[in-house]
């Protein structure tokens, strides 16, 4: 009895890609794209800190189907006579079968399982298609399989360490920015009328204030220097410096 697919290649089959992560739930880019080999189980970005000492295989899209890179996959088992396609300049390979359903057959190769024109001179569609033919016609698959010991992402794959942190942390500092009401600065917001220019003070992280105006739309942040602010600057003097528009033109005294 010949060697029958191993564990990895039924992960691939089996497990469902770019469905949400339940371990990260409410994290950012938690599709699950990537297929740890060792513990043959689908896997998020922010899983492989977990699995960085396993063989991973980066699962892509194409044309709604998933694909795998040649150059990972050709480390992993023979994908002689699988016809690949390009997308973004990396040839890839279908992982399963993709049947297609035709009364009258033309001249060119078509696929050994799923019938889908081909280009010459492949016979296979996809890896699946490949596997299924080499277990009917030999009932061994172990003479195509190949030796791979470490498989690691791409350097271009982005692994979001601590995304999840990193956004808890950004949510928290953005919730401490409040309006103050101490009484220097109600009296800078009494000093505009107009919607569209009210000021309001924000706490920094150095703890000295800061003075944010919104004008058409864009934020412009005056910052109080430290020599500044121990000099004790009236409010008058600070409203001043903080926005230079000019005031209302006042008429002279008639004759």
């Amino acid at each position: 009895m010949g060697i029958q697919k191993p564990t990895w290649l039924e992960a691939l089959y089996r497990e469902k890609f770019f469905a949400p992560c339940s371990i990260h739930e409410s994290a950012k880019k938690n599709e699950k794209n990537i297929c740890c080999l060792d513990c043959c189980t689908s896997i998020c970005p922010h899983c492989v800190m977990a699995h960085r000492f396993h063989r991973l295989l980066q699962i892509r899209r194409y044309v709604y189907h998933d694909v795998v890179r040649l150059e990972d996959l050709e480390k992993l088992i023979d994908c002689s006579n699988v016809q690949a396609y390009t997308i973004n300049s990396a040839k890839v390979i279908f992982i399963k079968k993709r049947p297609q359903n035709r009364q009258f057959k033309g001249s060119g190769n078509y696929c050994t399982s799923c019938d889908r024109s081909l280009q010459e001179p492949f016979i296979h569609c996809s890896l699946g298609c490949k596997v299924d033919f080499v277990l009917h016609h030999y009932n061994d698959i172990s003479p195509f399989l190949r030796r791979c010991t470490t498989l690691q992402l791409g350097p271009d794959f982005f692994i979001p360490h601590d995304m999840a942190d990193y956004d808890t942390a950004n949510e928290t500092a953005q919730s401490t920015i409040v309006d103050n009401d101490e009484p220097w600065g109600s009296s800078l917001t009494s000093g505009s009328s107009s919607g569209s220019e009210n000021m309001m003070l924000m706490s920094t992280t150095n703890n000295f204030p800061c003075v944010r105006k919104k004008r058409s739309g864009l934020y412009v942040c005056g910052r109080i220097t430290i020599n500044s602010y121990n000099k004790n600057i009236s409010d008058e003097d600070m409203a001043t410096s903080m926005s230079r528009r000019k005031g209302i033109p006042h008429r002279s005294p008639l004759c």
